[in-house]
């Protein structure tokens, strides 16, 4: 290799010998020199002394490693030794508690005009301020990661959630290392940093045991992590993990709820810094599961919110109600107008039998329980804070809801979101017999539809719709008591979730980043709302100008004002449809004039075609600019669509021992496919029992076990059919094969690439042998259509999370006796020309129709 000399100046001018390099490239050294060292900008205490403490440049991460600022001689003697400093934040940089909790609507806190007490979310209002103009993105992962990096959600990598995840930049639900997170600013800054709760920001094809581990919260720079890696999780029996290791506090131990355990755990872990210096500057993550499905406060929270009668008048009066609260607490504007009740999809409460409404009001109090018991835990963080007298240099960013209120329940509520997504709706007398267990982890639940519109109240539409507010406005307060004087103050100025960055390192004073790891970085797209801490700035206009929106394929931009909305032609309960092949021109696109129309009530496009031909312009342009483009307005289709994945391709699996904890994406798919599950075992004196391999749990699930004995195949079909095969005689001790020979009877998931539905829950007939002899064979005339729960595993020799069916055992159910080899093969249907071509012509003619 080459080499160059650089002559090295002394700080007296003199030159000393020459240094030899490789020869790297005059470029490399250009940009080299460029790079600031990140060396003190501002050093605490005696230089070279074990106390001294520096800030860094922060532009370029990680920082330079910091210059020897003492002696070497010979020996020790004739030397002076010197600690490089620890890096901390700038002088007087506050604690950041940045808390969300998820889909809860902006009518739904009593801070911001709702019913349901919220007393933690007041507490930071009053003691601060109160945005009553703030957006998310109307979906959950695309909301979490626009707040951890400060980008658009396509930016980074988020335009869906991770389940509905595909190829393109913009949707492959991978923030990309140009888009460092805050975790990671904030650490390398001298922060201690934490993540709990929910995160939804790790691709679904990476969060088995195997890794890669990058895109995990402490792989991104959080350096500690408790919480659930899904869309959701039951908060009795979560698929829980620490770090990257999974954890079951909840074994052995009754009532334990996740709500109540990650408050305690974030305690802990703040009591833990400050016991070791009170000093030390923390940033906690705070993202619980409330109020996203399932619905799972405690008994205790149930009857608070039952006792208060908060929903006899039913869902309409409900908003009215909401509304008055909204005016009169200067959260709407005094000539605002209630949106306008949707008639032709929701029935009026005044319509509904005596049954439905015992039923809605039942779903009602649970979910108010459930916002009120989180509410609770979440002031226990906060009053943890205070209690460590750390409150008054915290700034708290309290965002009520990572987007409107959810409606994903259908039309009457289901006590399992997993049936929403399979396409299966509940009836009203299907849903009463779970009105005792409402709530607890007999049931997944989720409210009707009539409580998201009113929950999300003045607005339109529910979660999902990025083009009206009801999907993105969220309330949200901050408080910073050493910073913020003007208390209890309102602040009505349009801002954006990506806006919540750039405010954390103004207040923090650390600069946006230029580099990390040699890879240069994406600007930070959002701008601070600090300038708003000033009651001065009460008034001031907002520096967000303009503003794409996009999910699902509907789009809006707001723009200094105005609002351009696509209607939506598909509501939003309803995930199991037709296609929309072209959605740049699918919408009719709708105008708001926000100035002297707060709630888009009125649509004003007719009047003003120029404006609406301008601000569609515009809105392409940033679909442009920010990879939201190729618009995809397919819901089902992009669930099922295929991934990277350890398993794709593979047909055959062997297994030789116990494994428990693998999630879906790297267990063998079993869904819309024939499969045979082979099993060598070695059942013990005395008998064997316990799971030999299983896959899902309480709300879909399947596998064999041995139960008294006897071989066992159990199909649970979304929690409302069982299907079983049984063998009629216990197993003797020794050695056994069972077998288990699943055919299914259809075209499978291939039939959804001519947005056809033929292929899945097709019936199936499976046959269970023993040794070589058939002991039982039953045909299903419905199977598993589209998806598992997100929240159980795939497990091999023991059955944990939730059991298959309760009726038979309980968790954990490990294999009493020895398991020498697992065997699964899976045959995915294979379409023949012909079945390529009908299906083709099915849907030109579907199409044809339209």
């Amino acid at each position: 290799m080459g080499t160059f000399s650089k002559i090295v100046t002394r700080l007296d001018g003199t030159t000393a010998g020459a240094t030899v390099w490789p020869a790297i490239g005059l470029s490399a050294v250009m940009v080299m020199a460029s790079i600031p060292s990140a060396y003190a900008q501002q050093t605490t205490g005696t230089p070279g002394s074990p106390s001294a403490t520096t800030t860094i440049d922060g532009r370029y991460l990680p920082a330079s490693p910091q210059q020897f600022r003492g002696d070497i001689g010979l020996n020790a003697a004739q030397s002076k030794s010197a600690w490089p400093a620890r890096v901390v934040p700038p002088k007087d940089a506050p604690n950041i508690l940045l808390i969300m909790t998820d889909d809860v609507g902006f009518g739904a806190p009593a801070t911001f005009g709702g019913v349901i007490p919220t007393p933690t979310l007041d507490r930071i209002a009053a003691s601060g301020l109160c945005y009553t103009n703030f957006h998310t993105t109307s979906l959950c992962s695309p909301t979490r990661a626009a707040l951890i990096t400060g980008r658009n959600h396509h930016s980074a990598g988020y335009g869906v959630i991770g389940e509905m995840a595909t190829g393109f930049p913009g949707y492959n639900s991978i923030i990309p290392k140009d888009a460092a997170t805050i975790g990671r600013i904030l650490t390398e800054n001298g922060y201690r940093t934490s993540w709990f709760g929910k995160d939804h920001n790790t691709p679904t094809y990476q969060t088995s045991q195997a890794g890669p581990f990058d895109q995990w919260p402490t792989g991104m720079g959080f350096e500690y992590f408790y919480g659930f890696i899904a869309g959701d999780t039951s908060q009795w029996t979560p698929l829980l993990y620490r770090n990257t290791t999974r954890i079951t506090p909840y074994v052995g131990q009754p009532g334990w709820n996740l709500t109540t355990a990650m408050a305690d755990d974030a305690i802990g872990w703040l009591n833990q810094l400050n016991s070791i210096n009170p000093s030390m500057p923390f940033f906690l993550y705070y993202v619980p599961g409330g109020t996203h499905a399932p619905h799972h406060p405690t008994p205790e929270w149930i009857k608070k919110a039952t006792d208060l009668h908060l929903f006899d008048k039913g869902w309409n009066a409900l908003r009215d109600q909401i509304f008055a609260n909204q005016k009169k607490l200067g959260i709407v504007p005094r000539d605002a107008k209630l949106t306008a009740w949707p008639d032709d999809l929701l029935k009026t409460w005044d319509t509904l039998s005596a049954d439905e409404k015992k039923m809605f009001i039942r779903e009602a109090d649970v979910y108010a329980a459930y916002l009120m018991y989180t509410d609770h835990e979440i002031g226990r963080v906060v009053q943890a804070v205070q209690d460590l007298g750390r409150l008054d240099n915290t700034l708290i960013i309290f965002i009520s809801g990572d987007n409107g209120g959810s409606a994903e329940g259908t039309l009457n509520g289901t006590i399992s979101e997993n049936l929403s997504i399979n396409g299966v709706n509940m009836t009203i007398p299907e849903l009463l017999k779970y009105y005792d267990v409402w709530g607890t982890d007999k049931t997944f639940p989720h409210y009707a539809v009539g409580w998201a519109w009113a929950f999300d109240t003045p607005f339109k539409w529910t979660k999902q719709i990025a083009s009206y507010f009801r999907g993105t406005r969220n309330g949200m307060a901050i408080s910073w008591p050493a910073r913020i004087t003007d208390k209890g103050g309102i602040r009505s100025q349009f801002h954006h979730v990506i806006d919540i960055v750039p405010t954390i390192l103004e207040a923090t004073g650390i600069p946006a980043l230029t580099m990390v790891d040699g890879i240069a970085q994406k600007p930070i797209e959002g701008v601070s709302l600090a300038y708003s801490f000033d009651k001065a700035n009460a008034e001031a206009p907002s520096p967000h100008h303009t503003q794409y929106f996009e999910m699902l394929g509907v789009g809006g931009l707001y723009n200094d004002g105005w609002m351009l909305s696509a209607l939506p032609n598909r509501p939003p309960w309803q995930l199991v449809g037709s296609a929309i092949e072209n959605p740049a021109t699918a919408f009719k696109m709708e105008l708001y004039d926000l100035r002297h129309d707060w709630t888009q009530s009125t649509d004003v496009a007719a009047a003003n075609p120029d404006k609406v031909r301008e601000m569609t312009d515009l809105m392409f342009g940033e679909f442009a600019k920010y990879q939201v483009l190729p618009l995809d307005a397919s819901v089902i289709t992009r669930w099922v669509s295929e991934r990277p994945s350890v398993t794709a391709g593979r047909k055959v699996f062997t297994y030789l021992m116990p494994v428990t904890g693998l999630p879906d994406s790297v267990a063998p798919q079993f869904l819309n496919t024939s499969f045979t599950i082979t099993a060598d075992i070695d059942v013990p004196q005395g008998g064997g029992e316990g799971s030999i391999v299983a896959e899902g749990g309480r709300f879909s699930g399947y596998g064999p076990y041995l139960l008294k004995g006897k071989p066992v195949f159990n199909y649970n079909q979304l929690d409302v059919n069982w299907v079983r095969w049984e063998g009629p005689d216990a197993l003797s001790p020794g050695k056994h094969t069972i077998v288990f020979d699943f055919k299914y009877d259809g075209l499978g998931f291939a039939t959804l690439a001519f947005n056809n539905l033929s292929g899945v829950g097709r019936p199936a007939t499976g046959i269970l042998s023993v040794d070589g002899k058939v002991v039982a064979t039953q045909k299903m005339e419905k199977t598993i259509p589209f998806g598992m729960p997100l929240d159980e595993t795939f497990d091999i020799g023991s059955k944990t999370g939730s059991p298959v069916d309760d009726r038979d055992y309980q968790i954990p159910f490990t294999f009493t006796g020895k398991l020498n080899k697992l065997t699964i093969s899976v045959e995915p249907p294979q379409l023949t020309p012909e079945d390529e071509k009908k299906l083709a012509e099915a849907h030109r003619a579907a199409q044809d129709a339209k």
